[in-house]
């Protein structure tokens, strides 16, 4: 009686063990909806399924230990605790993804020596509740460390305009890994000078942020940057040019910074000028909320060539921009001519310019008399005269001449080879009209070009007036005359007569 009750017992034990498994397979593999929702939830619930799956094949591996179930029931809950551990570590993943946070501590924009402009980025691994995590829900150590909680992989970054634009050089960079608590710098060249940029991230499993931020100054640097669109021009002598300067301050202090111009003659005139208001600068101030500003450098030269200066030889020269307590303890900036490493030496932001001096040849036209009264018969004699009044050789000069229907010219010398600076040249002009020309008055233009170094040069138009006169009548002239002459004798001999009586 008591070894039958004994097996029944038994029986029933071993029923019991076999559906354990099952039964703990059921209760761990029950989804809930709004784990999805409530990941951290979801979390509690996979970790429980977990340790629930772990335990049941402890036991079945000390079953099978004792050869008490088959090997086919111990492979159940191997497989069962396997899925218990996927789910749990999805979990865990879809927590600890959730929480992963990219957030920027520094982003500085600076000059580099070449003139581009660059920002630094410093970022930063936000992701400071896995500590709590691990805490909270008393997570396995080596279990936890092999998901890497406090790493977010595979970042990318770039820098966009507000039209969404990549304006950084490289387009985009990669970071592997970003460790909490080890902040990662990069750096991009902007290929678009702004002081507002986005910055654009994908990370870990597609995640994707984008920031909107004021770029910062580098406080560490007291330097103004300048740049020039215009940095070489030709000027033509007794000419102005115009140097367009922009300027940035690349300091987060605001002082006050003198404009100076190094390395030219001292014969060329210069002032800096506000693009805007014309007004005449010496000095300009940046605040916050103004770190850029636009000035102009006018440059003068003299009507002559200067000593040492040559006609299409460059001329080069620095604009400097460095604080007004520094220009105070520096000798006379023009005392000397500046080596680049001199100026560089300074510490200040600067600029090399060049010009180049260019002379022009100017055609003036003399033409004393633009008035002539002939004959039908006649042709009417002008003489003009050429002179350079430029500071440059004119070349290949030529005369044309815009005449009335049928008439005819002569031009000598038609064409003139050169003419020197302060040269001047005669040259005669003949006009003949037709033989059946009308009596009146007759315009005839004269035109005078020439080249100034391959440029044409246009001397000012004449415009003489011909005024055709009708032929006289020398028999009825000679009839008339005695006829006078007649007239007047008897007029004498009758008074002579007539006296007598």
């Amino acid at each position: 009686m008591f070894s039958s009750m004994r097996g029944q017992f038994i029986l029933i034990y071993l029923i019991i063990l076999l559906m354990m498994p099952v039964l703990s397979g059921q209760v761990g593999s029950v989804f809930n909806q709004r784990d999805d929702t409530y990941k951290l939830l979801g979390l509690k619930r996979a970790k429980e399924a977990y340790e629930t799956a772990r335990k049941d094949f402890e036991r079945q591996r000390e079953l099978y230990d004792r050869k008490l179930i088959s090997n086919l029931e111990l492979d159940r809950a191997k497989t069962t605790l396997s899925d218990a551990e996927v789910n749990y570590q999805q979990s865990l993943l879809a927590v600890l993804f959730e929480e992963q946070y990219i957030t920027i501590s520094e982003a500085v924009k600076y000059h580099a020596k070449d003139g581009s402009s660059h920002v630094r980025l410093t970022l930063v691994n936000a992701s400071g509740g896995t500590a709590e995590f691990q805490k909270l829900l008393n997570v396995d150590d080596e279990l936890f460390r092999s998901l890497q909680p406090d790493i977010i992989n595979n970042i990318y970054v770039s820098l966009l305009n507000d039209d969404g634009t990549i304006i950084s050089q490289p387009y985009e960079i990669k970071i592997d890994q970003l460790q909490f608590g080890r902040p990662e710098q990069i750096d991009f060249k902007l290929l678009e000078d702004l002081d507002v940029v986005t910055v654009f991230f994908i990370y870990s499993n597609g995640s994707q942020r984008n920031m909107k931020i004021f770029l910062q100054k580098d406080a560490a640097v007291d330097q103004v940057a300048v740049q020039s669109v215009q940095f070489s021009q030709e000027i033509e002598l007794g000419k102005s040019a115009t140097f367009d300067l922009s300027l940035e301050l690349y300091s987060g202090v605001n002082k006050t910074y003198s404009l100076v111009v190094l390395n030219l003659p001292p014969q060329v005139g210069r002032f800096f000028k506000d693009p805007g208001g014309q007004a005449r600068l010496s000095q300009v101030k940046f605040t916050e909320s103004a770190r850029t500003k636009k000035a102009a450098l006018e440059i003068s030269l003299p009507n002559r060539l200067m000593e040492n200066m040559v006609f299409d030889k460059p001329i080069p020269f620095f604009v400097i921009v460095l604080p007004r307590e520094q220009l105070e303890k520096l000798p006379d900036p023009q005392s000397k001519q500046w080596t680049e490493d001199e100026i560089g030496a300074l510490d200040a932001g600067f600029v090399k310019l060049e010009m180049l001096p260019r002379g022009k040849g100017r055609l003036l036209v003399r033409a004393p008399q633009l008035y002539q009264s002939i004959q039908k018969d006649k042709s009417a004699s002008i003489a003009i005269e050429l002179v350079n009044e430029g500071s440059r050789r004119l070349d290949n000069i030529k005369i044309e001449i815009d005449l009335p229907l049928n008439w005819t010219k002569s031009v000598s010398p038609s064409s003139i080879q050169s003419l020197d600076t302060g040269e001047e040249t005669r040259v005669d002009l003949v006009f003949t009209p037709p033989d059946d020309i009308a009596v009146g008055k007759y315009d005839v233009r004269i035109r005078t070009n020439g080249l100034s170094d391959h440029q044409p040069v246009n001397g000012e138009d004449k415009t003489v007036t011909i005024e055709i006169q009708a032929s006289a009548n020398i028999a009825g002239t000679a009839l008339l005359i005695l006829f006078i002459i007649a007239l007047v004798g008897g007029i004498i001999v009758f008074g002579i007569r007539l006296s007598k009586r």
